[in-house]
């Protein structure tokens, strides 16, 4: 069984020696024993007295600045010998005894003061003067025939204040870095407590036990056991009675400061430990279960035990490290090229890998889809309908036309001549314009996926892809170039688009609002505002005689809300064709007929067939149409006017001419109560209220019929616009999808080995970057030293 154990102590510094010198930490959390201890606790102490050599530096704060990785090395003497035997006879120590530092290959230090200066420098060339600690660990090896295979850990000791220049958070780093050793599973806890110092105060008892909380894997050593007050012993703590641990305590008794100044030999040190436990009164029944030797033995063959009962999961886990060094490995892909064949189709393989992934991130079948954002081809989606779509719909077709600007557009087509109906030029006139406001909106979403796609096409890139800087900057490169070439004719037809609208408009088109209902819609809401007026009016106005009844009769009880409104709307039309018969010398049931006659005609029905003249119900929307739209045929009700030949068009002047002033009363004089009334008169309750004045520019007023004129182009514009709008925002998304997108996706593939694939430029294509190159080899030598890992465990396994 010892040689057994001396084959598995062996294997862990073989595999301890591999991994701190091929990785530099111990990733295979490799068996070994830690020691933990507060500040002047007796750690450097119990560490010498397991070697039997003084070779740690010593002094006031913090001496142990980093990790001390101490591997313990039996070597054969020159004769078969117990390899404790120099703890029972001092002058045969000092043979073959020699120690090396990881840090300093192949050099021998038979001197173990030059040991401890050497680890002094080293301390301080990472730790720096200023008593401050270190992670990064010291590997020392000591190989001697009076020790046995043994792995420990020294770390610094816990310490409350800092002193001199150290960090104020000293403690604080200081248990950090205890802590990150202790709480590895398979290490072994040496707590390291004073004697003359109350067991439930100790700070290596308290980390243990934050990790170790059933003290299965914590051995406790208690130093200073001959400095205790007389009268007082540590047999309790000894026995396990105070604070019970698995694996016991063992109590040591180390050599005063005054031997250390004194430079009192290890061996003569060791022999009086020895004979203190042996005759104290309180220990002598316990002695053989005391002191260093037995520390020792007690630490080879616990540690032996542990790493016989981790070794397989250590296996494992070496197993789990392989497979992801394998994996990691095979993503920075093989550094040796055999040949340009091998060359060139390494090349078309990751062609074709960029291009698929760029025509998957389109499509959306990609397997890096990000769940943060939306990207690639949802990114292309959001910008048809939600980017692309909202912009048109917030375009007002006539926001950023006046009505001055109608009006002038319809004086300008009609020429040197007045007009006797509303000139179709200027509706052509005013609504080309307005369709071009859809080109900006339709050319932002072109650049938009365009965009959109070149994000893509930076993102391709995969591990391995970026192995090659100069290749993957080339793909781009490539892509790039072909959706430019294809932003060109994309936009040129988006712009066609515009065009094509703006060059014919369709006025015959079936959801077009058409002259008719355009005027039906004019007509109905100047009705509605003045019938809205005149209530409004009414009811001021009975609002004031009610409150002037109330002050002279005292108080009157009003009435009911539903009757009130009908009741000022009864009153409302009376007024309103009392108001139209005195201004046109008719009477007030004519007035009535012209109202519900004139209106039944706008909405394109015949509620009076007397006033048809004979015609049909499709004939009668056009009476009152013609007047701003000159139909042939069309029928007028009624006898025409006798002077019909008067001119309908207004002039720039703000006054009628004289011949008009002159004409105009002697018409309305000539007429006979039962003539039918003019056209003019029949939209005398269509005028805007008196004092609206529409000339904000300082231009005269706008006359009754400039006002209709100016709502009903307005209509129309709006109903045109509507449609081309529609038609834009379905045509766009379209045109962007097969002029870029996937014309792209078609050709990128033929596109990238046209002007790749060519051998003179492979060598270029394939020059790898060189922090690639490193990390490829960092990660074949760590799994190399894995490998030979597994192969030393399979020695023993």
């Amino acid at each position: 069984m010892a040689t057994l154990g001396d084959d598995l102590l062996g294997t862990v510094n073989k595999l301890q020696d591999l991994v701190f010198n091929t990785i530099g930490n111990d990733s295979l959390d490799l068996p070994q024993i830690v020691v933990v201890g507060s500040q002047s606790a007796g750690k450097s102490s119990v560490l010498e007295n397991i070697v039997g050599r003084d070779f740690l530096p010593r002094g006031s704060g913090i001496v142990t600045r980093r990790p001390l990785i101490l591997q313990l090395i039996n070597v054969p003497g020159d004769e078969e010998e117990d390899p404790m035997r120099s703890y029972r006879n001092p002058n045969e120590a000092g043979r073959n005894e020699w120690a090396e530092f990881h840090h300093i290959p192949n050099r021998r230090f038979t001197d173990f003061g030059d040991v401890k200066r050497e680890i002094e420098n080293e301390t301080s060339r990472i730790a720096g003067s200023n008593k401050g600690i270190n992670r990064q660990p010291i590997n020392l090896k000591i190989f001697s025939p009076h020790v046995l295979n043994l792995t420990l850990v020294d770390l610094p000791g816990l310490t409350k204040v800092p002193i001199g220049d150290q960090p104020t958070d000293i403690e604080k780093q200081t248990r950090n870095l205890i802590s990150e050793y202790i709480a590895k599973p398979n290490s072994i806890i040496l707590a390291v407590s004073p004697a003359n110092v109350d067991i439930v105060n100790s700070e290596a008892l308290k980390l243990a036990r934050h990790v170790d909380a059933l003290g299965r894997r914590t051995i406790g050593v208690l130093t200073k056991v001959d400095l205790m007050d007389h009268g007082t012993n540590a047999l309790d703590i000894l026995s396990g009675r105070v604070y019970p641990l698995k694996l016991g305590w063992i109590g040591v008794v180390n050599r005063s400061q005054q031997d250390i100044l004194g430079s009192k030999p290890m061996e003569e040190a060791l022999k009086s430990e020895t004979e203190f436990f042996k005759h104290h009164p309180a220990y002598r029944n316990i002695a053989p279960r005391c002191g260093t030797f037995f520390l020792a033995k007690t630490l080879n063959t616990t540690l032996m035990a542990h790493i016989r009962d981790r070794l397989p999961d250590i296996k494992a886990r070496l197993n789990t490290l392989m497979g992801q060094t394998q994996q990691e490995l095979a993503s920075y892909g093989d550094m040796h090229f055999s040949g340009k064949e091998h060359r060139g189709s390494l090349i078309l393989q990751l062609m074709t890998r960029f291009a698929t992934s760029f025509i998957s991130s389109i499509d959306g079948t990609s397997t890096e889809i990000s769940t943060k954002e939306l990207c690639g081809g949802a990114r292309i989606y959001y910008i048809f309908n939600s980017v692309f779509g909202s912009s048109l719909d917030t375009i007002d077709p006539t926001s950023n036309l006046s009505a001055l600007d109608i009006r002038t557009a319809i004086r300008n087509s009609t020429g040197p001549r007045p007009s006797l109906f509303v000139p179709e030029m200027a509706f052509d006139l005013l609504v080309k314009p307005q369709i071009k406001l859809l080109e900006v909106p339709s050319q932002r979403c072109v650049e938009l996926v365009y965009e959109e796609l070149i994000k893509i096409c930076h993102t391709c890139g995969n591990t391995e892809i970026s192995r090659f800087p100069r290749l993957q900057a080339k793909l781009i490169e490539v892509v790039s170039d072909l959706l430019r070439e294809r932003l060109g004719p994309a936009s040129t037809y988006v712009e066609s688009l515009i065009s094509i609208q703006r060059a014919y408009i369709n006025t015959n088109h079936p959801n077009f609002l058409g002259a008719a209902g355009a005027m039906s819609n004019v007509v109905s809401n100047k009705q509605d505002r003045e019938r809205k007026r005149l209530i409004q009016e009414e009811r001021e106005r009975r609002e004031r005689r009610r409150m002037k009844e109330l002050g002279s009769n005292g108080v009157e009880m009003p009435m009911d809300g539903e009757e009130e409104g009908e009741a000022a709307t009864e009153k409302l039309d009376t007024v309103a064709i009392r108001r139209m018969a005195n201004k046109g010398g008719r009477s007030q049931s004519q007035v009535r007929d012209v109202m519900t006659g004139g209106l039944g005609m706008l909405n394109g029905r015949s509620d009076s067939p007397a006033r048809l003249n004979g015609q049909g119900a499709g004939g009668a929307k056009d009476s009152f149409l013609n007047y701003f739209f000159g139909k042939d045929g069309a029928i007028v009700p009624g006898p025409p006017p006798q002077h019909s030949n008067v001119s309908r068009h207004v002039s720039q002047a703000s006054e009628p001419t004289f011949s008009q002033s002159m004409r105009r009363p002697e018409e309305k004089a000539m007429r006979s109560p039962m003539q039918p009334p003019r056209m003019d008169d029949e939209l005398d309750f269509l005028k805007p209220p008196k004092g609206a004045d529409f000339g904000a520019t300082g231009e005269p007023a706008m006359t009754e019929r400039e006002a209709m004129e100016t709502e009903l182009i307005r209509a129309l514009i709006s109903s045109y616009f509507n449609i081309v709008r529609e038609s834009i925002a379905d045509q766009v998304p379209k045109a962007v999808m097969h002029l870029l997108v996937n014309h792209c996706k078609d050709v990128v593939q033929n596109r990238l080995v046209s002007e790749l694939y060519k051998e003179a430029l492979f060598e270029e294509l394939l020059y790898e970057d060189d922090a690639v190159k490193k990390e490829r080899e960092k990660c074949e030598k760590l799994l190399q030293t894995y490998r030979e890992a597994a192969k030393i465990i399979g020695e023993v396994i």
